[in-house]
């Protein structure tokens, strides 16, 4: 390794190295801007050595004298890069500082060096590699569990700093050099965790950067969901389950030190508890954690929320949001930091909902986005616990009036007829409309049932499942169970005339496949998915749960009453027409085939993302 640079360090020392170095800038145009340097220089106490052996100062008498040789070993030692990657950080505190120093004098006298002290100290902010090598093998490579990590952390942010001081455009310069250091996202756990927290403390003291860095942060975060469905995180969690069932049950019978077991899984638990075993979901898991932590950080000073900071934290994440959640398709996770940052005040959480409803009833966005705004409106309303039934209604009411406003622009054209392609956006409002009743059915009947109803008989569901657009033939069959059992219930609409019609027009289809002929039938033409299924992330949904609306299912006396109308008694006098005459007589529903109801009739969360493409037998004529 090459000699120090700087062998001592004296008061005044900073700027007496400043001097020297402006003094190396300055040659070039002269000895005469030379020696107005020189005077300060030379009136400085501290000595400084170089590599090669004298002082800064006798270099440069040598230089004024035509002797250049030491004048260009000088420069070549400044532009030396082991200089850079010297081991600094684990040096005593002595060292440290002068090291902080000699880069803040560094960069504000040859700015060309900026940019490789900027990589130089991102690249300390992952844990730095043990590598054991026998002749041109690698042995081992791993972590170093350095106990000084969090103190290095600590003064790589420091440096950043005191370079910031010297030049203020330093964040400008620093954004790209993060960005390349990222580490893969496929790298150790460990090492993205340190990397994210590094760069949530850089936002903190350089707020230019923190809509970039938090902008990063998520799409890297998206890049891990994508590759970790729910369904693929639940069955590894099942998988280990059983497997770590059958093993303790078998080493059951030969453990003789019960109490010595017992004690190292009470030590062991909590982390294990917490731990995912899906390798992708514990990384997301992981900073999706520190996300949320950073975010309530942000907008929660002495244990209130600021409403200042929060929204410029809105701000920024929404933006956010437009630009890489919105045209995400089936995200499982990542989007759940509006959900949290929506909990912290209601004025936020209907700020979110207005931006959602404008982007689905703007016919300039594309069709995609604004099916995705009300796939997101509808999940929103359905699971957020803290929006009040106030505004439930209110939203109910903006959807389901554009809806019959869609429907009279519609009845009298050309296009009236059931095609996703052409009316994509209306039923994705369809679909918000019904998930939300279903969820929160017995929130707006609930106190006096007759206002309630006579609430839900406002919104017309009838003319909207009855309309020529046919929302009950492309809507999530889960969903559209639950809402014609229920609808059915309280007499509000009768809709399962219109599903077996729509199950006699479905069409099953043939696909060739190496495995043979198959037969399938598309259940889920609209390619919906809910935003806001329940969160499978262990660490993550102890933010999520004290917020988040659970389903509740239904015991089987309650199975049975929704296989039953409502007494007339209880309904408004003046019945409407459809519904007399149309109730079942066996006192069983009929669902989208012959006694399936009780199949179909489970959780909606049950369809999530795109579900498989399903053949289900037509119901005879």
């Amino acid at each position: 390794m090459a000699a120090p640079l700087l062998h001592t360090r004296l008061p005044g020392d900073a700027a007496a190295s400043a001097s020297a170095v402006k003094t190396l800038g300055a040659s070039r145009t002269g000895i005469s801007n030379m020696r107005a340097l020189e005077n300060d220089f030379f009136n400085s106490p501290p000595r400084k050595t170089v590599r090669f052996g004298g002082t800064v100062t006798e270099v440069l008498l040598k230089y004024k004298k035509g002797e250049t040789n030491d004048f260009e070993l000088l420069k070549n030692q400044l532009l030396d890069p082991d200089i850079k990657r010297l081991p600094w950080l684990n040096r005593s505190q002595t060292v440290v500082e002068e090291y902080l120093a000699f880069l803040g004098n560094l960069v504000s006298a040859q700015t060309v060096f900026l940019r490789p002290c900027l990589s130089m100290i991102a690249s300390h902010f992952v844990p730095p590699r043990v590598i054991i090598k026998e002749g041109d093998v690698d042995v081992s490579d791993s972590e170093d569990e350095d106990d000084n990590l969090p103190a290095n952390f600590d003064t790589c942010h420091r440096a950043l700093q005191i370079i910031a001081r010297y030049v203020p455009s330093t964040p400008w310069f620093l954004m790209p050099i993060l960005v390349e250091k990222f580490p893969f996202v496929r790298k150790s756990e460990r090492t993205l965790e340190c990397y994210v927290h590094n760069l949530l403390r850089i936002s903190v003291y350089f707020p230019t950067l923190r809509h970039e860095i938090l902008e990063l942060i998520i799409e890297k975060l998206l890049k891990l969901d994508v590759n970790a469905s729910r369904q693929d995180i639940e069955d590894a969690e099942e998988t280990a389950t059983q497997t770590c069932g059958g093993t303790d049950s078998t080493e059951g019978l030969f453990n003789m030190d019960e109490d010595e077991e017992t004690e190292h899984d009470t030590k062991a638990g909590p982390a294990r508890l917490d731990q995912m075993v899906h390798p992708v979901a514990e990384r997301l898991d992981i900073l999706m954690s520190l996300v949320l932590s950073y975010m309530k950080d942000v907008c929660y000073v002495d244990g209130k929320v600021d409403n200042s900071k929060t929204k410029d934290l809105y701000r920024d994440l929404i933006n956010i949001f437009d630009k890489l959640l919105l045209p995400t398709h089936a995200s499982c996770h990542v989007q759940f930091f509006m959900f949290y940052l929506c909990s912290f005040k209601l004025g936020f959480a209907e700020a979110f909902l207005e931006h959602l409803w404008k982007k689905l009833q703007d016919p300039s966005n594309p069709a995609i986005i604004r099916q995705a705004a009300g796939n997101y409106i509808g999940s929103f309303l359905a699971r957020a616990k803290f929006i009040p039934l106030i505004t439930v209604k209110s939203c109910l009411d903006l959807l389901v009036n554009w809806l019959h406003i869609y429907l009279n622009n519609q009845d009298s054209g050309t296009k009236a007829f059931c095609d996703v392609a052409l009316h994509g956006p209306f039923y994705s409002a369809c679909q918000a409309v019904f998930y939300t009743f279903v969820f929160r059915h017995k929130q707006l009947l609930s106190g006096n049932l007759k206002e309630g109803l006579r609430y839900l008989q406002s919104l017309n569901f009838e003319r909207i499942v009855m309309s020529q657009l046919n929302p009950l033939k492309v809507c999530l069959p889960s969903v559209v169970n639950f809402f014609a059992a229920i609808t059915n219930k309280y007499q509000l609409v009768f809709c399962y005339t219109i599903i077996e019609r729509n199950n006699r027009q479905m069409l099953p289809v043939i696909r060739s496949t190496a495995g043979g002929d198959s037969v399938q039938t598309c259940t889920n033409p609209l390619d919906t998915f809910f935003p806001f299924d329940p969160c499978v992330l262990k660490r993550s949904k102890k933010f999520i749960d004290p917020i988040y609306q659970i389903w509740e299912d239904m015991s089987a006396e309650e199975l049975q009453e929704f296989k039953k109308p409502m007494k007339k008694e209880i309904v408004e006098d003046e019945d409407d027409d459809f519904l007399k005459g149309e109730v079942p007589q066996n006192d069983t529903v009929i669902g989208i085939t012959p006694s399936s109801f009780d199949a179909h009739f489970r959780s909606p969360s049950s369809s999530v993302g795109s579900p498989p493409m399903l053949y289900m037998q037509p119901s005879p004529l």
